[in-house]
């Protein structure tokens, strides 16, 4: 089966959301496509009726999805593209089914994921990412009175901190591995923009019981069956702190596996991107984590502005473009401010696995060149993940840039890749 829309958005976080929500209410014909069975992302995951009251981002999601439901959008939940068969069309699979959507625009609002870095012990079993520690918690794990390090760089370490704190669990400590200085200055950059620093000081008032040590990171994780204790080291002395759990992200990285399968240029670890947020490849646009890592605020307004000049409206997208503008510089000092530290890329001992699917340990991978040469003689990348893991995490250890994009940008049946699909229907 086979369709023909005039916009396709990938991706129904808050960036996908709005875009799609502006082009239909614009009167084109928009599909909205997305893996999860909910619109939302990440920041908006799990929320219902009876949640938005309590979430901090509750009524903003409310008016949103409101907004979608009445707009006159296919929503695609549970499928994921996994390729682009022709010019103008992408090919699309849940299940092994396959299907071909075709469009004339096409907005790119994939999002972003934690960075992992490998440490020893790092694959212990209670050891999770901070975003998928919350996650998991958001859609039932049971949290009450675990002893929880959180670990990493960023500011989602704090609303994690926060959530899981609400959920029950006993924050042990929060460790940022960015100085001080540079969080402080960070923070004066922010008077400008005062919803920003009263949402910060939210989350540091949920967790005001917890210890939050800036320039600290994590050493190592220790465990018989699953973890136990982690050390953690300030620079200057190590000392051990038992949890239950530990929760490491070393800030986003964003999805980029389908704008490079499109030929999307990269610069700078980001898809380059002109005022209307259109990318290098004509009737593509990416939004979002894409253009950089923002936050909520950034996705809407970029997910407004790629919607109406999809939709012909690019007068009306001209008058966001300041608010844009305003919203890049918040990322870019974002970036500046958490950037990793030198000392990272020394945790990883010569028996430490670097690559989780294909079990391959960093001994082997300090003496390659490339990420190519290190997939060909250790098949560091090329395991069910497809690097999305040890991708970022090579990157940033050697210094490796991803090659081109592939299909299938996800895994998917040989069957849905080789499938032969019906001519579009107009939907």
């Amino acid at each position: 089966m086979s369709a023909r829309f005039d916009v396709l958005v990938v991706g129904a976080g808050p960036g996908g959301m709005a875009a799609a929500t502006v082009a239909s209410e614009a009167g084109a014909r928009v599909c909205l496509l997305d893996d999860n069975a909910a619109p939302g992302g990440q920041i908006w995951r799990g929320l219902d009726a009876a949640a938005l009251r309590s979430a901090p981002h509750g009524a903003g999601f409310a008016v949103w999805a409101s907004r979608l439901a009445t707009g006159g959008c296919q929503v695609l939940h549970g499928w994921q593209a996994i390729d682009a068969p022709s010019a103008g069309a992408l090919r699309v699979e849940r299940g092994g089914e396959a299907r071909d959507l075709h469009f004339e625009k096409l907005i790119l609002a994939t999002g972003a994921r934690e960075r992992f870095l490998p440490f020893p012990g790092w694959t212990l079993p209670g050891i999770f990412g901070a975003g998928g520690l919350q996650a998991l918690v958001k859609g039932g794990l049971d949290a009450r009175a675990k002893r929880v390090v959180l670990a990493g760089s960023g500011p989602l370490l704090l609303a994690v901190a926060a959530n899981l704190t609400a959920a029950g669990a006993c924050v042990v400590t929060v460790c940022e591995q960015a100085p001080l200085g540079r969080l402080a200055a960070f923070g004066l950059s922010l008077i400008s923009q005062p919803g920003k620093l009263a949402e910060g000081a939210r989350y540091r008032w949920k967790t005001r019981r917890t210890p939050y040590r800036t320039g600290t990171w994590v050493v190592r994780a220790e465990g018989r069956d699953r973890v136990q204790t982690v050390t953690l080291t300030d620079g200057h002395r190590q000392w051990i702190e038992p949890c239950d759990w530990l929760a490491c992200g070393f800030n986003l990285v964003p999805n980029l596996e389908l704008p490079r399968l499109l030929g999307c240029r990269i610069a700078g670890g980001y898809v380059e991107v002109d005022e209307m947020l259109q990318s290098s490849v004509e009737g593509i646009a990416c939004v979002g984590e894409l253009t950089g890592i923002g936050g909520l605020e950034k996705a809407l307004i970029e997910g407004q502005i790629a919607g109406l000049a999809a939709s012909g409206r690019e007068p009306e997208a001209r008058k966001l473009a300041a608010e844009q503008r305003r919203q890049e510089r918040f990322a870019q000092r974002l970036d500046r401010a958490f950037a990793l530290r030198k000392e990272l890329r020394g945790l990883a001992e010569p028996d430490t696995i670097v690559c989780r699917c294909e079990d391959v340990p960093y001994a082997p991978l300090k003496d390659c060149t490339s990420a190519r040469q290190a997939r060909l003689h250790t098949r560091c990348g090329m395991g069910a993940c497809q690097g999305r893991v040890c991708g970022a995490a090579t990157e940033f250890l050697f210094g490796w840039e991803a090659g081109a994009g592939r299909p299938p940008v996800f895994p998917a049946p040989i069957s849905a890749l080789a499938a032969e699909v019906d001519a579009p229907q107009n939907r």
